[in-house]
């Protein structure tokens, strides 16, 4: 038993130097390869890279393009133009090609919910392989613009607003209407004779879902984009799993929690949480005294091999 538990001790440095090492690639990766730029979009960095960056550069899952100094990612088959990358948050802001600023009768080209991403419906990465989510920590900003063909005029819902004065500019004599809506359309909003045309993003603050807007404010949304995530891919290079990472929105840092929350049931908030810890609860469970241990930020060899030490003599 006693051998058993040395085995134990002597398995958890190896842990965090797996850990360590999966970071350092991308940190080396980070540093050996300058930035890119195109058009607004300046300071192009991993995990992003440029079709003519060399080859080591960036990850081939995050390419961009790059013509007429416009920079456009390719997702699902559908291509959109960058607006802006948060390298803080792991956010990249997008607007579908079809949308023009001061042309307010342009609509998106794409079919685009959030039923496409499938951390909708399966975070564990094992499940979800897209290289981009909507959501961060279960944090969205991810709204749907819901356009419908109507037979008729329809009067009794304020959901549906009017788009008469930008794109009903044939429909009517055409015998059918043209009706937008904010937020996710349910069942209790359908109207007999009419259908969904489009469905688009946007994470416009100023649109709340199930609320009613005028056109107007719709099109500034769709103008301003919508956001994705790269998420996944930070976590997994820092913490191995992004099941054992979370975001703190405040410091906008990544924090791991593999051990005190998935395996030893602690809490992820707790202050003792991660690699302090795992020191300390090791301890407890080899019965060593935990002031062998001090409680520190980061694994320290020096206080593992001491508690070695004392458990061996």
């Amino acid at each position: 038993m006693r051998w058993m538990r040395v085995i134990l001790v002597l398995l958890l440095p190896f842990s965090f130097l797996l850990q360590q090492g999966t970071c350092s690639a991308s940190t080396e990766q980070e540093h050996t390869c300058l930035p890119s730029s195109c058009g607004k979009i300046s300071k192009i960095s991993y995990p992003f890279r440029l079709k003519d960056d060399p080859i080591h550069c960036g990850d081939s899952r995050y390419e961009l393009s790059c013509a007429n100094n416009v920079t456009t990612l390719y997702l699902y088959s559908a291509k959109y133009h960058v607006q802006s990358i948060n390298y803080n948050n792991f956010t990249i802001r997008l607007v579908d090609p079809g949308v023009q600023q001061d042309n307010c009768s342009s609509l998106p080209r794409y079919f685009l919910s959030r039923s496409d991403f499938c951390d909708t419906y399966e975070y564990e990465e094992k499940y979800c392989k897209d290289p981009y989510q909507v959501a961060v920590e279960g944090s969205s900003r991810f709204e749907h613009i819901v356009y419908l063909n109507c037979s008729h005029q329809v009067t009794n819902n304020p959901k549906y607003v009017n788009t008469s004065s930008c794109l009903n500019l044939n429909s009517k004599s055409k015998g059918y209407y043209i009706y937008a809506m904010a937020g996710d359309l349910i069942a209790q909003d359908f109207q007999v004779g009419c259908h969904v045309k489009l469905v688009t993003p946007t994470s416009w603050s100023g649109l709340q879902r199930n609320q009613v807007f005028s056109y107007d404010v719709m099109h500034k949304a769709l103008v301003y984009g919508f956001e994705i995530s790269w998420f996944h891919l930070p976590c997994k290079n820092l913490c191995g799993d992004p099941d054992d990472c979370s975001f703190n929105f405040t410091t906008e840092k990544l924090q791991c929690y593999r051990f005190c929350h998935n395996f030893w049931g602690g809490d992820p908030g707790d202050r003792f949480c991660g690699k302090i810890y795992i020191c300390q609860y090791y301890f407890d469970l080899l019965t060593l005294n935990v002031s062998t241990c001090t409680l520190v930020k980061k694994f320290n060899s020096r206080i593992f091999l001491i508690s070695i030490k004392s458990l061996l003599f």
